[in-house]
């Protein structure tokens, strides 16, 4: 079989599902592993998938977002325990800003009680913040119906204000060559300047995301550490090579 012909066998294939193993493309193809392993790593790099442990899968569109409560339901105990290790990186006494999003969200969880200072542009945080009792600032701007961020203009201005210890962020796309993206690019201008702002900043990033590329980039890999629940493939040692990552377990 040709090697076209096996490339356009595994994109239906993946037309037809999210994801699919090498065994999966062996079996309809009579290719060898090796074979597979090396058409699979021509297409990622060609950038019609991703590679992931023992297969590969369908690239996210790079407008495409999910809600809260859809992202909420996705990778529950990875986000758990990538928001634990980074709450142990509070310490006493710091100023942080904490990105929206779900991964940023369970840190909260974990944050014993101290003398700190949050600032957030996450209309989902600022609730579990006060419960906690920490000083909250919520920084203003237009208010995002999909990720309930505060973003735009408005957000980045207020935003000038603040100096931060640590910035935790969230982020749709970690790629080695493309760095760190999110499809909407109000939103990115917001974390970049947080970023910038921040003595420290840390995606937390479950292992979904590596590999994703979305529409507007937030900054290069070097920029900031990744906090994530699991590494894996040749794309992740391309990445160890720009930034300090740290791996988490459930």
């Amino acid at each position: 079989m040709l090697t076209e012909e096996r490339h356009r066998i595994i994109l239906d294939l993946l037309k037809e599902k999210d994801a699919i193993k090498i065994q999966e493309i062996v079996d309809v193809t009579n290719a060898s592993e090796s074979t597979i392993r090396r058409d699979l790593t021509q297409l990622e790099q060609e950038k019609f998938l991703k590679r992931i442990h023992g297969g590969a899968a369908r690239l996210q569109g790079k407008l495409k977002e999910l809600s809260v409560s859809e992202k909420s339901s996705k990778s529950f105990h990875e986000k758990q325990s990538i928001g634990q290790y980074a709450a142990s990186l509070v310490e006493e006494g710091d100023c942080i800003f904490l990105d929206a999003g779900t991964t940023t969200l369970s840190l909260i969880d974990h944050l014993p009680e101290m003398d700190i200072v949050v600032v957030t542009n996450g209309l989902t945080h600022v609730d579990a913040l006060i419960q906690k009792g920490f000083k909250t600032y919520m920084i203003g701007g237009y208010v995002k119906p999909v990720t309930r961020a505060m973003v735009g203009s408005g957000a980045v201005e207020s935003l000038r204000q603040y100096r931060f210890d640590k910035a935790f962020m969230g982020a749709n796309g970690v790629h080695a060559q493309y760095g760190f993206t999110t499809p909407d690019p109000e939103e990115a201008q917001v974390k970049r300047m947080a970023i910038e702002l921040s003595r420290e900043a840390m995606f937390l990033t479950d292992d979904s995301k590596f590999g994703e590329i979305a529409f507007s980039k937030i900054v290069d890999l070097d920029k900031a550490m990744i906090i994530t629940n699991a590494l894996d493939g040749e794309h992740d040692k391309a990445m160890m090579k720009q930034t300090t990552i740290k791996v988490v377990t459930p």
